[in-house]
């Protein structure tokens, strides 16, 4: 049978550029899978592997116009937009290559022995070490940063885990490009190229989760897509971690107060925030309740201003187009749902591949239902929308409305009070943030809805944002980007330092001789590694 071609496509006009490669067979997955199991050895030289990170970076830096290019030729997402991604990119390769020369990241620790304590404690000496090797399934809207050469590939390979890519259909030119530069990367460092590895298809994405050495997952795009990898994950005959990053609707609550204060600066920013990268942010707000009244409207006419706008703009590929164009006509037709800029098709001579951005609104009550809604988000991945169960006539068809939906559009809920804002906060299931507009009042710690909301939000997500916008995650040690389930399959982050704990695992040696040890739990730490030692 001939193998399945692979083709770079053009959003722009939906036409094929070139032909990338072939679709992997179960012989090329498990080669893969086989050469990065084989190279673990390796890559467990720290000091190797800090100057393989490091010489990823540069060359991608040193491509940067031929990456950069090759992104934009398949996701038409700009130059401007993916030059800042690929300095994302590089930036976090660089902070992985600081983590695992600083060392802190395998939390040593050592017990001494006390036999006086009762029950008496051994000689204790414990730290972290790599799973192996790891899948990680590239996302469809951040080519570089959540793709080859992202933040999952980044943090696996710097805690010395070999990593095998399922590149995205939407940018296969990009993805072997990043993969042959970070391959040369390597062997610049002296290790295996097969430290890294690409391979295309969906069927092979199924293979590669399904595969006896693969050791682990991370995952970026839809519920649909994510929760078939999961059960698959946990299907196997020895289970696997499975950190999936799946849908969200990223609720914001902008309060009576901070409306009064600022209506025509939220309405801005809020739309600033819906059309960022064509409304294709995994942490684009979905949903806004705003207050009824003189104040709301204000806020709600600076929105309709600024989205009126916004010129069109090209999804990632035609089937998210066509899932856009699906789930804005399901929702506008709901009775009660007005659309004051309606989102829709693109005009002009290129309308047929292109969105306008737009909102639609709802009275806050109608969402105010008994039970969380469980529907699942748009398909990121394949551009499949899947509905929750049927809950009841009455509020079932609103569900949809509490559904991620992939795209330039957000749904304004107004509320005529608190109860209402916290009916509808109790239906959201799991987010990757929540943000509060407060007052000046409210911030300084005035009497008042915030400290409550705080606590609302706090239960739904996984990261909470006052008086700015959640698209733009910034990559720092204390950033957490995931949430409860459906955010995210697990409570790890795949952005930010902490994200290398996904792929280790602590062993406890109990009255190892020291000569037995391995060289990080010594006692003479001859690596000068960061340890916490108890007396």
């Amino acid at each position: 049978m001939a193998a399945t071609p692979v083709w770079s496509v053009d959003p722009r006009t939906g036409k094929q550029r070139e032909q990338v490669a072939a679709e992997a067979t179960p012989h090329d997955v498990d080669r893969a899978v086989t050469a990065g199991h084989a190279a673990r050895g390796a890559l467990a030289d720290r000091p190797a592997r800090t100057a393989f990170l490091r010489a990823a970076a540069d060359l991608l830096d040193a491509s940067a116009a031929e990456v950069v290019a090759a992104a934009d030729a398949e996701t038409a997402l700009g130059t401007a937009r993916l030059t800042g991604e690929l300095a994302r990119t590089t930036y976090q390769l660089r902070a992985f290559a600081d983590a695992v020369e600083d060392g802190g990241y395998l939390d040593i620790r050592i017990d001494r022995a006390d036999p006086a304590l009762t029950p008496p404690r051994p000689e204790l000496r414990r730290y972290k070490v790599p799973l192996g090797v790891v899948a990680v399934y590239a996302a469809s809207n951040f080519p570089l940063a959540f793709s080859v050469p992202g933040g999952d590939t980044a943090s696996a390979l710097a805690a010395g885990c070999p990593v095998v890519v399922k590149a995205h259909p939407d940018h296969p030119a990009t993805s072997a490009l990043c993969a042959s530069l970070l391959r040369r990367a390597a062997e610049q460092a002296g290790l295996p190229a097969d430290v890294v590895a690409v391979v295309h298809g969906f069927d092979a994405g199924l293979e590669l989760i399904r595969h006896p050495l693969v050791a682990a997952a991370g995952f970026t795009g839809s519920i649909r897509g994510g929760r078939a990898l999961y059960d698959a994950a946990a299907a196997r005959p020895v289970p696997i971690p499975f950190h999936g990053e799946l849908g969200s609707l990223n609720p914001v609550v902008v309060t009576p107060a901070a409306a009064a204060e600022r209506a025509e600066e939220i309405g801005a920013g809020l739309a600033g925030s819906v059309t960022l990268g064509v409304g294709q942010f995994c942490v684009k707000p979905g949903l806004v309740l705003v207050p009824l009244g003189a104040d709301g409207d204000r806020l709600t006419d600076a929105l309709a201003k600024a989205l009126g706008a916004t010129g069109p703009g090209v999804l990632l590929d035609h089937r998210m187009r066509e899932n856009f164009l699906a789930g804005v006509r399901e929702r506008a037709a709901l009775p009660g749902v007005t659309a004051p800029v309606t989102p829709g098709p693109g005009t002009g001579p290129d309308g047929e591949h292109t969105v306008g951005a737009g909102f639609l609104t709802v009275p806050a009550r109608r969402l105010a239902a008994e039970g969380p809604a469980q529907g699942s988000a748009e398909d990121r991945e394949d551009g499949v929308a899947h509905d929750g169960e049927d809950q009841g006539k009455d509020h079932h068809d609103y569900e949809v409305l509490l559904e991620e939906c992939f795209g330039p559009v957000t749904v304004v809920a107004r509320y005529a009070d608190q109860g209402e804002v916290g009916a509808v906060l109790a239906r959201l299931p799991g987010n990757l943030s929540a943000t509060l507009q407060l007052s000046d009042a409210e911030t300084a710690g005035a009497p008042g809805p915030a400290a409550e909301l705080i606590g609302q939000v706090t239960e739904l997500a996984g990261r909470v944002v006052v008086n700015a916008w959640p698209t733009g995650v910034a990559v720092a040690p204390a950033q957490h980007h995931g949430g409860p389930y459906p955010a995210a399959t697990s409570h790890s982050s795949s952005v930010g330092g902490t994200a290398i704990e996904r792929w280790l695992r602590p062993v406890a040696y109990q009255s190892v001789p020291d000569a037995l040890l391995p060289a990080e739990l010594r006692e003479a730490n001859p690596l000068g590694l960061p340890r916490r030692v108890t007396p």
